[in-house]
């Protein structure tokens, strides 16, 4: 007698898409909250007390603070029931008393969502498009499960973050990301210092580097970007322009911290892109860009 085993075909891999501009209304603790699923954003959801005080959160006793340059915002945690599409799960939920990003009661990352495979759709595609994959981070330790999810990239021989960020128009690099462009593709500064509002209401100042070599992220050549001239180090060093008198320039005390380092790929680039995808079971993030 013959035995005919049949293989079942591998069910294609959980994917969301979502649309940049979307809320998703995820239930947390039992009550509704409106979140923005973020490129940028932390795996572990961040809300704000009011949304926190009306799903009755209890803080633990870990709680979060986020330093945007020398100004510091501080919060509390909850594990709780989260259900985001999939069915309720504990999740730890982090309140803050002023919102990440105005237009929400909250914010997710792609790696805080159930599904393995998350895609952000920017606008409709284009034909002559292209498909560009890069390495995915973490930021280690503790904060790998609850953190950001970034690119990498290597600059100057070392490997550097780089952030997506749809919900903000301008490319921008941090002091120290920017003292390693200045050496590795011929970086200068130039222009006055403007402000630019970086997460949570908060301005930074930020002025202008070209670059004499372009710098390849993935389907970007970038020869121009803001730099945050005074967090995560000081611009001291990098020629160009004299600054601007009224800038205060700090200067880190402890020795530079290469993570720290980080570019933020803003609307000014991500506006030639159809979709970002983010593959967490892959470890990597794939750009379509024209």
């Amino acid at each position: 007698m013959l035995f005919f085993v049949l293989a079942a075909a591998a069910a294609a891999p959980a994917q969301r898409v979502v649309a940049i501009g979307d809320l998703l209304t995820a239930q947390v603790n039992g009550a509704p909250v409106q979140l923005r699923v973020d490129p940028a954003g932390t795996a572990m959801p961040l809300i704000d007390d009011a949304a926190a005080m009306r799903a009755g959160l209890k803080p633990s006793m870990i709680g979060i603070g986020y330093a945007v340059g020398p100004q510091k915002v501080l919060g509390r945690t909850a594990l709780v029931p989260v259900d985001l599409g999939a069915g309720p799960a504990k999740h730890r939920v982090g309140f803050t008393a002023h919102r990440y990003a105005a237009a929400a009661e909250g914010s997710i990352g792609p790696a805080g969502l159930p599904e393995p495979m998350v895609r952000f759709r920017l606008r409709a595609p284009l034909p002559n498009e292209r498909t560009v994959t890069l390495p995915m981070g973490d930021q280690g330790g503790f904060a790998a499960r609850w953190g950001e999810r970034f690119a990498i990239v290597t600059v100057g021989g070392s490997p550097m973050r780089i952030r997506f960020d749809p919900y903000h128009r301008r490319t921008l690099a941090t002091a120290g990301a920017a003292v390693r462009l200045a050496a590795a593709n011929a970086g200068t500064m130039s222009g006055a210092t403007g402000k630019t509002e970086i997460a949570f209401g908060i301005d930074r100042p930020v002025r202008e580097m070209a670059l004499a070599t372009p710098l390849q992220i993935g389907p970007f050549a970038i020869s121009r970007l803001g730099v945050r001239t005074s967090d995560f180090g000081s611009i001291a060093d990098v020629p160009g322009d004299p600054e601007d008198p009224d800038e205060v320039m700090v200067t880190a005390r402890h020795k530079h911290d290469p993570n720290s380092d980080r570019i933020n790929i803003g609307s000014d680039l991500l506006d030639h892109c159809s979709s970002i995808l983010f593959d967490t079971a892959h470890k990597q993030i794939a750009l379509t860009c024209a």
